[in-house]
């Protein structure tokens, strides 16, 4: 029984790959001013050209540059991994792997998309970057590729992380970054947070809009945005995880796997192990692709399929999408990295498709399970993370409820070494199991009344 498989560096993929390329019904393209499309020059102010025209491309494999690659040979090719001690607690027929991606330098698979996106700025002749983070793990993650490359960072932390996580804090410093709790001072955007909510826990959509204005407010355009998840290009540079792999159980004659599971905030790291799986699932696999979210953002199981804005203070281009709401401000759960207000719309149209079936789990169920990874496996997970690990035990019971040698591969998204207040507070009994009100999905939806349609297109196939 192999319980870690692993890949040569010769073996790494070379290419990143594009779902947009095979999606049966494309996404809904992203909106403007007035309800047009945008023209990727209207996006030039924010990214560099050279990203731009990932973010627009349906082109199937995008090839990864040389100088990318030897940075990426850090950590990977990532290690698969067997939870053969998990599977022998559940007594469960069912074979769980997980793609461990913690084995990063900061812990989590948000390199995988920093590393080229800093690299292709500095191509650019950009020397600055700017960007948001909830839990940190994107913010430290963005340091650590700055760093690398030669470019600053400024990190605008959600509030209520920042206290939270200090030592996330700490790792960006480490790096050389400039991280400030969200809303700040800094910015008309959090100015404006702070005055009518001068005790606001925060909320990535309003350190998005922080970001963004420092970005576009620099007088010598030496600046630009860098985001950690939701857009296409974000997706498609995670993809080398679900590349991996493929490769990883063909090596031991594994076969395709019968459930794909990620946890999902703004859906980079699950899109990075699902997108090529989805392809197989396209082409006539029998794949049940699982994201998961809280309980407490619930947007893909009960938000309305939308336009909005992916930022609180409306400043970028409304994107079709599962959402609560741009001026959403959720529950201070300890998952983060989860408490972004919409989806990907690449995501987002997958699950219109019936490619994706979301799910959403309360935070409690998924720190017991956190504690049984850790008592198992042996591992202390992220709390994002640990709705991944609730949604494989509940996966393996099925399967054991089913009596089915089931295979299901999950992406462990990253460690929770720096989250270990999430775990004081539920072993403490401070937290409780929250799940949003229906009248604050409703609410949510007050706020997008006006907004242009967004339909559902669909093939029907799934």
């Amino acid at each position: 029984m192999d319980r870690k498989i692993l890949l040569q560096e010769k073996d790494i993929p070379r290419q990143w790959y594009n779902l947009a390329a095979d999606l049966p019904t494309p996404p809904l393209p992203p909106l403007g001013p007035g309800g047009k499309p945008i023209s990727p020059e209207m996006l030039a102010p924010v990214f560099p050209m050279n990203i731009i025209e990932q973010e627009v491309s349906t082109q199937r494999w995008i090839p990864i540059p040389e100088e990318v690659l030897d940075m990426l040979y850090r950590w990977r090719p990532a290690p698969l991994r067997r939870a053969v001690y998990l599977e022998r607690h559940l007594k469960t027929p069912a074979r769980i792997y997980y793609k461990d991606e913690s084995t990063s330098p900061p812990g989590s698979h948000k390199p995988n998309t920093a590393v080229p996106q800093a690299w292709y700025n500095k191509q650019f002749g950009i020397k600055r970057l700017t960007t948001e983070t909830g839990a940190g793990q994107w913010g430290s993650a963005l340091a650590f590729a700055c760093k690398l490359i030669g470019l600053e960072c400024k990190v605008f932390m959600v509030r209520i992380s920042f206290d939270q996580k200090p030592f996330r804090k700490l790792m960006m410093q480490v790096w050389g970054a400039n991280c400030v709790a969200s809303p700040s001072n800094e910015t008309n955007a959090g100015r404006k947070i702070l005055a009518e909510m001068p005790d606001t826990p925060g909320s990535l959509g309003i350190a998005i809009s922080e970001a963004i204005e420092q970005a576009v407010t620099d007088p010598k355009g030496q600046t630009r945005y860098s985001l950690g998840s939701v857009l296409n290009h974000v997706m498609l540079h995670q993809t080398i995880i679900g590349q991996e792999a493929k490769a990883q159980l063909k090596s031991i004659n594994e076969k395709t796997p019968d459930v794909i599971i990620g946890c999902a905030g703004g859906g980079s790291n699950f899109a990075g192990l699902a997108f090529p799986f989805t392809a197989d699932k396209i082409n006539g696999a029998k794949i049940d692709i699982i994201p998961v979210e809280p309980t407490a953002c619930p947007k893909m199981t009960k938000g309305p399929f939308v336009y909005d804005f992916g930022d609180t203070a409306c400043t970028t281009p409304l994107l079709a999408m599962f959402s609560l709401g741009h001026a959403f401000v959720p529950a201070p759960i300890h998952a983060g990295g989860l408490r972004y207000h919409g989806m990907a719309p690449l995501v987002c149209q997958a699950i219109v498709e019936g490619l994706h079936t979301p799910r959403a789990i309360d935070q409690i169920e998924c720190y017991k399970a956190a504690m049984t990874w850790a008592q198992t496996e042996g591992a202390i997970c992220a709390p994002e993370t640990s709705h991944a690990v609730a949604a494989a035990i509940q996966e393996a019971n099925k399967a054991k409820e089913e009596g089915k040698e089931k295979v299901i591969l999950f992406n462990y998204s990253g460690h929770g070494l720096m989250d270990l207040s999430g775990y004081d507070a539920y072993l403490s009994g401070k937290l409780s199991p929250y799940s949003l009100p229906d009248d604050e999905i409703r609410k949510a939806g007050e706020t997008l009344k006006g907004f242009p349609p967004a339909a559902k297109n669909k093939s029907g196939k799934w």
